[in-house]
């Protein structure tokens, strides 16, 4: 079945699109839970950055419900949407779709995920992010 992005809120190209290749795969041979958490964290790092974060580190990740797997030649995107920035940290809503290898037009939901990034200085120090240190 072929599904269209109904939510207008998040990006419309993705932050972050990956093929997905047989080294990720667990003994099920579906890919690894851990490999798509991964890419999370990098999707919704990029929206911190492209929001003025220098630099990022995660301080939380709200809880992940895996909807569908995911399988090796599937293209698996990510699309982002900040929902709140405070001075110093930033949350980002991120949805993965896979587009199924045999079938680019059918798209399934995987999951979704927030994750709050703190912006830091060199030093691992919190800074607002107007006063990012070069």
């Amino acid at each position: 079945m072929t599904q269209q992005r109904h939510d207008d809120d998040f990006s419309s190209t993705p932050a972050i699109a990956i093929l997905m290749m047989p080294r990720d795969t667990n003994p099920a041979g579906t890919i690894f839970g851990g490999v798509i958490l991964s890419h999370i964290d990098q999707a919704g790092a990029e929206a911190a950055l492209l929001h003025g974060a220098k630099n990022v580190v995660t301080v939380a990740m709200k809880e992940v419900v895996f909807l569908k797997p995911v399988y090796v030649g599937d293209r698996v995107s990510f699309f982002v949407k900040v929902i709140r920035k405070g001075r110093t940290s930033i949350t980002v809503k991120v949805k993965v779709e896979a587009a199924r290898r045999y079938s680019r037009r059918k798209i399934a939901l995987v999951t979704e995920a927030e994750i709050t990034y703190v912006n830091v200085n060199s030093d691992r120090e919190p800074i607002p992010f107007d006063q990012n240190d070069r």
